[in-house]
């Protein structure tokens, strides 16, 4: 499995919009793509307009087919002017649990 981890910094004027834009990407993540086994956003306990994002793809090509869904590129769209700094994006290989313990998220 393929592990993507994200921070994101919001500018606090735009917090509420980008959550909800941001949780419409997760849905799509979770609902349309076969390969996307987890889409988890979290918000930073003492910094309220970061958000840490974990997701779990079946390999890098599935990660790769995400970037090029209509619900991601709408996100990337809407939210680009939103962002108070960069994506903070690191990848990996998922190490435990093992690969055939991973189930759909719901």
């Amino acid at each position: 499995m393929f592990a993507v981890i994200v921070k994101v910094t919001i500018k606090p004027e735009h917090k509420k919009e980008f959550i909800d834009a941001m949780f419409d990407d997760a849905r799509g993540s979770v609902k349309n793509e076969a390969n996307c086994f987890l889409f988890n956003i979290v918000q930073d306990q003492d910094d309220p307009n970061l958000l840490h994002l974990y997701e779990v793809y079946k390999d890098e090509a599935t990660f790769e087919e995400h970037t090029k869904t209509p619900h991601f590129v709408l996100w990337v769209e809407t939210t680009k002017n939103w962002l108070a700094k960069p994506l903070d994006i690191s990848t990996g290989t998922h190490l435990f649990p093992s690969d055939d313990c991973w189930k759909k998220q719901r």
